[in-house]
């Protein structure tokens, strides 16, 4: 009997969020094994070394970061032509992880790190931002068509703006804005924002 990939994921989480996003593209079933992160079960522990989301058993091998998820999955099926971007789009996602991503972090959790973090995070996340604004002039997406970029790097632009979103929705990103709220109003981003209860131990999954 063909092994199921079993995928453990959180579903706010923005990382779990694009490989969930990859898999629904892909059309690779999985067992999707939801979890709380303050409550992380010994089976989860027993295959995430980290204890991070999401992870992904293969039946022959673990895959631990969500980037590799994503690209596991669009390997097997890419219907839509996401890994069919310019190779700035690998450097772009390496800087939305690295510099971006520990900006927001540094913006969202502010109160841990000091007075005047908050503005300068706010300020070297929103310079990226600008950047992708600019990427967006005069086209729907990052690369032109959908891509690996675009659904690799939105979870988290949703993120950072929910973290003030009144401040967010007064920048002047008009391509950004339109291109953020065409993702969050679209199906794809329904299909993977699906709420489940959490898994229990002697659960398969739900089929993702």
């Amino acid at each position: 009997m063909q092994h199921t990939p079993i995928l453990w994921s959180f579903r706010r989480c923005p990382y779990a969020m694009r490989a969930r996003l990859a898999i629904k593209a892909s059309g690779v079933q999985v067992r999707l094994r939801e979890i709380l992160l303050r409550d992380k079960p010994a089976a989860f522990l027993a295959t995430s070394e980290k204890g991070t989301v999401p992870v992904v058993d293969t039946g022959s091998g673990v895959i631990a970061e969500s980037i590799d998820v994503m690209r596991w999955a669009l390997g097997q099926s890419d219907p839509q032509g996401w890994l069919a971007m310019p190779a700035a789009g690998n450097a772009l996602i390496d800087q939305a992880d690295g510099p971006f991503k520990s900006a927001l972090d540094r913006y969202k959790y502010h109160i841990r790190h000091g007075e005047g973090t908050r503005d300068t995070a706010q300020a070297e996340g929103g310079a990226f931002l600008w950047d992708l604004d600019k990427m967006l002039t005069g086209q729907d997406w990052l690369y032109g068509t959908q891509s690996l970029a675009d659904m690799a790097i939105l979870p988290f632009v949703r993120q950072f703006a929910n973290t003030d979103r009144a401040w967010f929705d007064a920048q002047d990103w008009q391509n950004l804005h339109r291109w953020l709220g065409a993702f969050l109003a679209s199906d794809a981003f329904a299909a993977v924002m699906t709420k489940y209860d959490p898994w229990q131990d002697g659960q398969d999954g739900v089929l993702f």
